[in-house]
């Protein structure tokens, strides 16, 4: 449509609405006594309209059109938790009984305000349930809430971090108006985030908040908005810069960020692809404002997006009510162009197919050099798959894995390295092997893997494994070395991997590259221990699989004399779990100047390691050159790390 085009649709519909007469006299009345801004009447018009002359003929569209809505859909200021009435001669006459009718709901209304965020507030936010006594359910937009918030695998959200450091949070003030009453209660804290709309889904959110003296939840509509219904919008129209500057100012008086209640009717109901329609005034800081019936006095949907002068959508109260329910979208699965197959068809091994495996051996440096596997708590076994054969070690050729069961990945893995008898061997066609000792169902596959940003990460890497004391040479591919080679091709010793750690992944494969190139080189033997660390606010970029974004390794080997062990411990990462030691202990400075940026490989001490993951790694704290002092709380100690870009950064 072209400029003139759009303004003839403008004119047209400006027309058709001051046919109504009540408008026609309320807006002359208002410009005779001056109650409309001097910017919007010049004199000149003004002495014109007194001769009789047309509006229309008078005033530009834009005055015209702003005038109008002024008029016609006042945002009614909300002050001590009542509406403070203006003229509205587009409603029926009933229509001021029936906004008092329900402007006690004002109460339950409220300003969604942020922490440590760069936004000192976001949107508009409404009681809509009351799951036990001093308890509240809170609706608002997810595009409100994801400015501070994440959404996590079970639907629901957690709050991320500030690039400074410390935890966004979000808290909501129901009183912030022109002139609140005086005791009232200070903003109200969001302690958990209840649902989090995907952003192919009903943009919602539900939140929680707890305390004494909350307001009640708004009742929800029985039915769907009728075209034509009386409605209204309560919620915190805020300056907006996507909208004309001087129109807002003029139209809102320059006070904004303040409660409103703004009345209006249903331009289209929702059903058959129709998304439910309203022309309530509204401004950005309305998003997740509460739709008000007027008829019903019930709320029939939720204010998410609009444009100015023109219309607004919102969330029908069905989808509301569903969502209260428990009942949960299904997550659109992204639409993945046709995908490279390099490798063959998965495959499965039976229980019989690993008979002899002996698994990783902690005795492999030495009787006097034990290497056990890092220590788990009760509560940590418990999430493991149990293989058949018992224990909790899956057993292959000179390494194991220890499964998480609900995450369908390793929980971690080991390895033994014996660079004296390494062998080489080439690699050929992928194929990808189920490992029949534990149930299908909490193993990945290969469309698992299908989308282009995830990758397949093998814990224990391909070549660590390969060797053979009996092997003639290094290119002796023996029986022993190809059947280690082919058990690291189990979707038990794979984990997600976001392409965003490739960069990072560079250094992190030199350096296992490093470590097996110097076994080699030295003819040395060492221990690598390999895992993920997973977290609750994980992305996941496929329905139902969280993506770790970090990874520890743990390397051991005999020391110098070969009577001590030696240990140096390794983290892929953008840094989030130093940053997590420095809050812990309360590193205020150290917290808010540790950004995060792209992926990288720290050395970083055991000690610290071990406290972050709560694995027991005390065999190997003394024998890290990166050890504190023995006499040094944890309490008062700096982490100890080293952020790697170079091999001989590492400290030995």
């Amino acid at each position: 449509m072209t400029e003139g085009q759009d303004e003839a649709v403008r004119k047209a519909r400006l027309s058709a609405r001051l046919q109504n007469d009540a408008l026609r006299k309320e807006i002359l009345r208002a410009i005779a006594a001056g109650e409309v801004p001097p910017v919007l009447v010049s004199e000149r018009d003004a002495e014109v309209l007194d001769k009789g002359d047309d509006l229309e003929s008078v005033l530009p569209v834009d005055e015209l059109e702003a005038i109008v809505r002024r008029i016609g859909r006042p945002p009614l200021l909300v002050e001590n938790d009542l509406v403070v009435m203006q003229p509205l001669p587009e409603f029926a006459v009933d229509t001021e009984i029936r906004i008092k009718a329900v402007q006690s709901y004002v109460k339950s209304v409220g300003r969604l305000e942020f922490v440590n965020y760069e936004m000192d507030w976001g949107g508009t936010g409404w009681v809509i349930d009351e799951p036990s006594p001093g308890s509240r359910v809170v609706a608002t937009n997810r595009h409100v809430a994801e400015l501070v918030a994440a959404r996590v695998a079970d639907g629901s959200g957690i709050f991320v971090r500030a690039p400074a450091g410390p935890l966004y949070k979000a808290r909501i003030d129901f009183a912030e108006q022109v002139h609140p009453k005086l005791g009232v209660a200070q903003p109200v804290e969001v302690t958990k985030i209840i649902y989090l709309a995907d952003k192919a889904s009903p943009d919602v959110a539900l939140l929680r908040i707890e305390g004494a003296g909350l307001p009640s939840p708004l009742p929800l509509a029985d039915q769907e908005a009728v075209r034509d219904e009386r409605v209204a919008l309560i919620g915190y129209p805020a300056y907006d810069s996507r909208n004309d500057r001087d129109d807002q100012i003029r139209y809102f008086q320059g006070l904004f960020d303040v409660k409103r209640f703004a009345p209006g009717f249903v331009m289209q109901a929702s059903g058959d692809g129709a998304a439910l329609r309203h022309d309530c005034t509204s401004l950005g800081g309305n998003s997740g404002s509460p739709l008000v019936n007027l008829e019903n006095k019930k709320v029939v949907g939720i204010h998410f997006s609009g444009k100015y002068k023109e219309a607004n959508f919102a969330v029908g109260v069905g989808t509301l009510k569903r969502l209260l329910a428990g009942d949960r979208p299904a997550v659109a699965v992204r639409a993945r162009g046709p995908v490279a197959k390099p490798e063959a068809t998965d495959g499965t091994h039976a229980i019989s197919f690993f008979d002899g495996r002996q698994g990783y051996d902690a005795g492999f440096l030495g009787e006097e050099l034990a290497a056990p596997w890092p220590g788990l708590d009760a509560a940590t076994e418990g999430l493991l798959a149990l293989p058949n054969g018992g224990g909790f070690e899956l057993r292959y050729t000179h390494f194991g894995v220890k499964y998480y069961a609900d995450r369908r990945q390793p929980l971690m893995t080991a390895v033994n390295i014996d660079g004296k008898h390494s062998v080489r061997i080439k690699r050929v066609r992928d194929k990808w092997f189920a490992d029949q000792r534990i149930p299908a169902e909490i193993q990945l596959g290969q469309d698992d893997y299908s989308d282009p940003q995830i990758d397949r990460g093998h814990m224990v890497r391909r070549e660590d494994p390969n060797w053979d004391v009996d092997a003639t040479s290094i290119d002796d591919a023996t029986a022993l070395a190809k059947a280690a080679n082919a058990d690291t091709f189990h979707y038990t010793n794979a984990a997600l991997q976001h392409s965003q750690l490739n960069q990072g992944k560079l250094l992190w494969q030199g350096l296992e590259n490093y470590i097996l190139d110097s076994a080699r080189t030295e003819g040395f033997k060492a221990c690598v221990f390999t895992g993920p660390i997973f977290r609750s606010d994980d992305p996941d970029l496929v329905p139902k699989l969280q993506i770790p974004r970090e990874f520890w390794k743990l390397v051991v080997m005999p020391a110098t004399g070969g009577k001590k062990l030696h240990a140096t411990a390794y983290l892929l990462s953008q840094g989030d779990l130093i940053r997590e030691l420095l809050e812990k202990r309360s590193r205020v400075e150290a917290v808010e100047g540790f950004v995060l940026g792209p992926y990288r490989t720290f050395q970083i001490a055991i000690a610290d390691l071990a406290e972050a993951t709560g694995y027991d790694l005390s065999p190997y704290v003394a024998a890290d050159p990166l050890a504190h002092p023995p006499d040094e709380s944890a309490e008062s100690r700096e982490p100890a790390f080293v952020p790697l870009e170079t091999f001989d950064q590492i400290v030995v």
